[in-house]
C-alpha cells in the first residue's frame, strides 16, 4: 500500500470559523497528553458517520499519534501503531475501504488551526482524493502574512487547477489564528477541536525521530461520543 500522508511543504514545516449546529456530534479523545474534544461537521456526512462508526467500535483505542510535524499537524489512526515497537516507521495501516472526498470550502470549511481532517494516499494513486478510512490529522500550522499567503495561493492553484481561491475571510483567519492553507482543496476537513487545543499544541512540540514519529509514544487512550 502506498503510504498514507498529509502533504507537507518544506517551507511550511520549517518556517473563519465554520457555523456550528446544535446537532453536530461531539467526541472526547483521551490521550496520554490530555483530553481533546472534537465536534464533527454535518456538512461532511460520510466522514462524520465513518468516524463515529470507528469510535463506537473502539477502533482508535490504544493507537498512536505516529506522525508529528511542528507548526504543521499531528497525525494518528494507523491501526498498525497499536503494538508497534519503537523506531518503526508507521503510516501504511488502514481498513480496506476509502471515504469519498467531501471538500467543502464553499461552506466555510478549511484548514484553520484546530480542524480535524482525513489523511489520504497521494494524487498519483488517488486522483479522486478519497480519504483514508481511519487515519486523520489535527492541524496546527502557522500564522501567515499576505506575502506568504500569495505563495500559498500559487501552490493551491497548482494542486487544484485554479479551482480554489482563498477568500478574504480565510486570509484573515490564516493571518490571525493560523493553519495550513496549502492543503485547502486537496484534503477533506470534517471537524474541529472545541476544547483541548493546548493538548494539540503540546503534542506538536514533542521530540521525534527521522520518520516524524515521537520518540516517546503519544497514545490515544480512548475516543468516545459525548
Amino acid at each position: 500500500m502506498k503510504k498514507i500522508f498529509v502533504l507537507a511543504l518544506t517551507m511550511v514545516a520549517l518556517l473563519a470559523s465554520c457555523n456550528g449546529h446544535k446537532d453536530e456530534p461531539v467526541v472526547e479523545m483521551e490521550t496520554s497528553a490530555g483530553k481533546i474534544v472534537l465536534k464533527l461537521y454535518n456538512e461532511t456526512p460520510k466522514h462524520r458517520d465513518n468516524f463515529l462508526k470507528l469510535v463506537d467500535e473502539g477502533a482508535y483505542d490504544s493507537l498512536l499519534f505516529h506522525r508529528v510535524i511542528p507548526n504543521f499537524m499531528i497525525q494518528g489512526g494507523d491501526p498498525d501503531s497499536k503494538n508497534a515497537p519503537a523506531g518503526v516507521m508507521l503510516g501504511e495501516g488502514d481498513r480496506d475501504y476509502l471515504v469519498p472526498a467531501e471538500i467543502r470550502i464553499d461552506q466555510g470549511i478549511y484548514h484553520k488551526r484546530g480542524v480535524l481532517a482525513a489523511a489520504r494516499e497521494s494524487d498519483d494513486v488517488n486522483p479522486a482524493r478519497a480519504s483514508s478510512a481511519m487515519q486523520f490529522y489535527i492541524v496546527w500550522g502557522q500564522i501567515f502574512d499576505d506575502e506568504k499567503l500569495d505563495m500559498m495561493q500559487a501552490r493551491i492553484n497548482e494542486m487544484t487547477g485554479g479551482k480554489v481561491t482563498l477568500t478574504e475571510e480565510m486570509r484573515e483567519t490564516y493571518k490571525t489564528i493560523g493553519g495550513t492553507p496549502h492543503l485547502d482543496g486537496s484534503y477533506t476537513v470534517f471537524g474541529e477541536v472545541i476544547d483541548g487545543l493546548e493538548v494539540v499544541d503540546s503534542i506538536q512540540h514533542v521530540a521525534c525521530d527521522r520518520y516524524d514519529r515521537p520518540l516517546e509514544d503519544v497514545r490515544i487512550l480512548s475516543v468516545r461520543r459525548r
